[in-house]
């Protein structure tokens, strides 16, 4: 494809068609087998006509959607029209449009198709979605858009210059990949009894097919006895080989499930350093690939697993400008070892925390509050349930008042346990964050990135001297409670500090 004509509205690839028709076959699958399985041997004839007539209407009114959706790449915007009865005119300004990404869902790889998703950040996920051009289409307008957006160019380049620079910017270093082996390391810890949902759903409709009221249970007496059994008093060995093979296939069928979901998301996970930022593509039949530039990674969390930690397994995600609250766009290392998680880190601009960092724990107030508090929902229900049971069933008290004690007791211990595991740093450069004990996730920031710095207090708070400190950071939240009052208003100095002095028109905002 030569490079688009500035102010020139163009229709994306012919082929789009293609796809459309594509997923109208696929839409069709499932009306064709109700079809088949419900009108017995005459089934495939009315089944026929059915798929024919999904197909030519799906593919009919893909080619209406292609032919009547228009793209126009301008001095300042992109613009996209679209709309068969009524038309709708959405335009993006270069310089709002925060990241460019190519998605590539099975059918349209097929095609060798991609869609062009651009973002925006301000909290409305893709803006603007452009389906579908050929995959040297699709990387060549995200370069232009880039160029344009990062003010590279002054007029549309030429088709030699476009050329020349395609291939710089595929060029890139790689930091992180998952082969297969790894995948399927990564699948064991990713176990899921999402099937069993369905299975328990399905079990509702049993009886539609199969009555158990059938079953003749003297003829099934009457065969035990030949054998010299009662069918009503089931062996003790069978009863322990039942329950040994029903979690044997609760392992296996939750493994599989995992491994599935693991195999199809992150098949071919690449991480690379380019010149354009880090660049990460991945997928088995929705592939992706983002290109994220480095100086908009805002921060970086660092989380796991209560059974993957046991093992050193960490999951690495950046805080980008472009990603919604929530959103796991930016996952940049699924699973991962800290050795392989400290290069990506350092390539974003940040470091892992020092051996001697100057951790510090969050208030032993706040710790003997919120055990408190956990404990104080089960401490009211043992108090409700011992009232009732003294009243009219006074033989239950003891059980009635014991359940809930013990669970307030374990749930205040369980917080003043792992507040020796919820703490922060500050050092020149960042602010860290680390909380949790069988599963820590961590966060960290760059101080001279941060907006701002809030410190809320509560009543409570207020009165026992510790606080909540909110930074503002970009594209993401970071907050850390229960600092003790007079560390909050330090840290606050000294983040405040780092942002005065800085000049932020002299910072890197290539790359």
């Amino acid at each position: 494809m030569s490079t688009p004509v500035l102010n020139q509205p163009r229709n994306t690839d012919p082929k789009t068609v293609l796809v459309g028709l594509g997923s109208s076959v696929q839409n069709a699958i499932i009306p064709a087998a109700a079809i088949l399985f419900g009108s017995g041997g005459l089934g495939i004839f009315f089944a026929l006509p059915v798929v024919v007539a999904i197909v030519a209407v799906g593919t009919f009114f893909s080619y209406i959607r292609w032919k009547r959706l228009t793209y126009t790449i301008g001095e300042q915007d992109i613009r996209v029209e679209s709309g068969v009865l009524s038309r709708a005119a959405r335009s993006v300004p270069f310089e709002r449009i925060q990241d460019v990404s190519l998605e590539q869902k099975f059918i349209p790889r097929l095609f060798g198709m991609v869609a062009v998703k651009f973002e925006t950040g301000s909290g409305g996920g893709e803006d603007l979605s452009l389906q579908y051009l050929t995959e040297e289409a699709g990387e060549e307008l995200r370069q232009l858009v880039r160029e344009r957006r990062d003010g590279e160019v002054a007029a549309a380049p030429s088709d030699a210059s476009a050329e020349a620079a395609a291939p710089r910017a595929e060029e890139g270093v790689t930091l992180f990949r998952m082969g297969p082996g790894r995948l399927f390391t990564f699948g064991l810890f990713q176990f899921s009894l999402a099937v069993f949902a369905v299975l328990a759903g399905m079990l509702q409709y049993a009886d539609s097919f199969f009555d158990w009221r059938d079953l003749d249970i003297d003829l099934l007496n009457g065969w035990a006895a030949q054998y010299g059994g009662d069918w009503n008093a089931l062996d003790r060995a069978a009863q322990i080989i039942s329950i040994v093979s029903g979690l044997f296939a609760i392992f296996v069928i939750g493994s599989l499930t995992g491994m599935v979901r693991v195999f199809t998301r992150e098949w071919g996970f690449l991480l690379e350093r380019t010149p354009r930022g880090f660049r990460r593509r991945r997928g088995m039949f929705t592939r992706t690939d983002v290109v994220m530039p480095v100086h908009r990674v805002q921060g970086v969390k660092i989380g796991t697993g209560w059974l993957r930690y046991r093992f050193g397994w960490h999951a690495l995600s950046f805080v980008s400008l472009a990603q919604d609250q929530g959103a796991s766009s930016h996952v940049v290392a699924p699973f991962a070892k800290l050795k392989e998680i400290a290069p990506i880190v350092e390539a974003a601009g940040f470091h892992l925390p020092a051996a001697d960092a100057d951790w510090r724990l969050a208030s032993g107030r706040y710790m003997v509050d919120s055990a408190f508090f956990n404990a104080l929902g089960f401490l009211i229900i043992a108090a409700v349930a011992g009232t009732v049971t003294w009243q009219f069933a006074p033989e239950y008290f003891d059980f009635a008042i014991g359940i809930p004690l013990v669970i307030a007791g374990i749930s205040a211990m369980a917080k003043v346990f792992t507040w020796r595991f919820q703490r922060h740093a500050l050092d020149a450069n960042q602010i860290m964050a680390s909380r949790g004990l069988f599963s820590p996730k961590s966060q960290i920031a760059t101080r001279l990135k941060l907006h701002s710095v809030e410190i809320a207090q509560g009543p409570i708070a207020r009165l026992r001297g510790y606080a909540t400190l909110h930074l503002g950071q970009a594209g993401g939240t970071f907050a850390i409670p229960g600092v003790p009052v007079e560390r909050a208003y330090e840290v606050r100095r000294k983040v405040l500090a780092t942002i005065a002095t800085t000049d932020f028109s002299q910072l890197e905002t290539a790359g």
